[in-house]
């Protein structure tokens, strides 16, 4: 399908069409990048799923059209303002893996576009309705997962502005978390910090200081503060401030539960006082070195993932976990040990093996599996059964023996690799040998393990 762009029409067209056959509009940006589909739209414009016809690939991306509708000639102005700015800003930023690429920024029959990365996956906020709270752990690993980002950011002097759960992406399949729409973003001079501006960024993700047009860098560190805080919660910003004594009580929302030392960094996050707030993202991550796992180096598993070495790549993810989890003289992995392992040393395989199978292989598409069959925290044996089959490790007499593995990426059905033998869902020891030689309780609590972890 191709999608006409044209305000006034918005008409569906076939595939291949260069001209849309009901207004006879331009289908095609720049003689290369066709809308196929609208993703999204609001008082500013519009934006398209898009392919860029350019490569032979034909790989997607994404079109922004700026239309702005029902504002004033005063808001058209600055919204044009912020358009162009996020287009400057992603190209001020360059190419980093959890920004958006910028690929083009032009005017076309008088109407502005920007085109960039497309990135598949689903927002936090998407991630919140369907799957709940966040767990702790979860927050923790977002947490040591974006905050490098704003170091990145700040370092280049931007200011993003617009930190909120619909702002970030966790990309599919590596499921890495993505920060998008710097429309907001504001480059930070030593001018533009002393000076009142517009009051720029979303309600009750907003630092006090940022309304008031004086951002700065720790009003990002409020924003990412709140998401987290909205996150665990589940409870609007506006509703867990209580104005009156200038205070947070979003700690009774997990009572005791709540792990101490992350709800001292939170609330050092959200300080009102933008000088009692953490100042910047390094400061929070020193606080928060406590609570990640201890370092482990991934670079051998990543050189066997990138060479093809499917079969040693398997073995090493069996030695990294064993490692992490003190039990490599015992060879395997029991469920007290699982239950204690950090969400770091699973999120993190996970990601090196999609990113380098493209998606075939890893945890997130074995639990992903899991799920589309039915499975629960009370599956049964058949449910157990069927998995092993879908992901090549049953036939349906069997379970197969670690050397009947396919370690060939062309011919391995999706979610084959990793297989584990201790520490993953095919729970498969050195001593056994045989795939599911543990049975179904083991499986249970490594898919328990996975959706704590947000791996899915």
């Amino acid at each position: 399908m191709s999608q006409c762009l044209n305000p006034d029409c918005l008409a569906n067209n076939p595939p291949d069409s260069r001209f849309c056959q009901r207004c006879g509009a331009k289908l095609l940006l720049k003689e290369r990048y066709r809308a196929i589909a609208i993703i999204g739209q609001g008082g500013f414009g519009r934006t398209f799923k898009a392919v860029d016809e350019d490569k032979p690939s034909k790989p997607l991306c994404v079109i922004k059209q700026f239309f702005p509708q029902g504002v004033g000639t005063q808001g058209i102005e600055k919204a044009k303002q912020l358009f162009e700015l996020e287009a400057v800003r992603l190209d001020e930023l360059g190419h980093h893996p959890q920004i958006p690429a910028l690929y083009a920024y032009f005017t076309q029959d008088n109407r502005q576009y920007l085109v960039q990365e497309y990135i598949p996956g689903k927002t936090l906020l998407k991630e919140l309705e369907t799957q709940g709270k966040f767990s702790q752990q979860q927050v923790i690993n977002l947490l040591g997962s974006l905050l490098p980002l704003l170091d990145f950011i700040h370092n280049k002097q931007v200011i993003h502005r617009d930190i909120k759960p619909d702002n970030i992406i966790r990309r599919h399949p590596d499921q890495q978390l993505i920060l998008v729409d710097f429309g907001a973003a504001k480059f930070a001079t030593a001018k533009a910090l002393t000076s009142p501006g517009t009051s720029i960024g979303s309600s009750g993700y907003a630092a006090p200081e940022q309304t008031l047009g004086q951002a700065n860098f720790s009003s990002d560190i409020y924003s990412l503060g709140v998401t987290c805080i909205y996150l665990l919660t589940q409870v609007p910003p506006w509703q867990l401030y209580n104005v009156h004594d200038g205070e947070w009580n979003w700690r009774k929302y997990l009572g005791d539960r709540l792990n101490s030392p992350l709800a001292d960094i939170l609330d050092k996050m959200v300080m009102t006082s933008s000088n009692k707030r953490a100042s910047s993202a390094s400061e929070v991550r020193d606080d928060l070195k406590a609570l990640l796992s201890p370092s482990t180096d991934y670079s051998f598993l990543e050189k066997l993932l990138k060479s093809g070495r499917w079969k040693d790549a398997d073995r090493e993810t069996t030695t990294l976990i064993l490692a992490v989890a003190h039990r490599e003289s015992q060879g395997y992995l029991d469920i007290e040990s699982l239950g204690k392992l950090p969400c770091d040393i699973f999120r993190t395989i996970d990601q090196l093996w999609c990113q380098y199978s493209n998606g075939r292989f890893g945890f997130s598409v074995q639990y992903r599996i899991w799920q589309e069959i039915g499975g629960s925290t009370s599956a049964d044996i058949e449910t157990y059964k069927l998995f092993g089959e879908k992901v090549g490790w049953r036939r349906p007499n069997d379970w197969l023996w670690y050397n009947n593995l396919v370690f060939e990426i062309d011919k391995a059905p999706p979610g084959h690799l990793p297989s584990g033998r201790v520490g993953d869902i095919a729970i498969a020891s050195r001593l056994m040998g045989k795939l599911g030689g543990f049975g179904l309780t083991r499986v249970l609590a490594i898919m328990a393990k996975l959706e704590e972890c947000g791996i899915g």
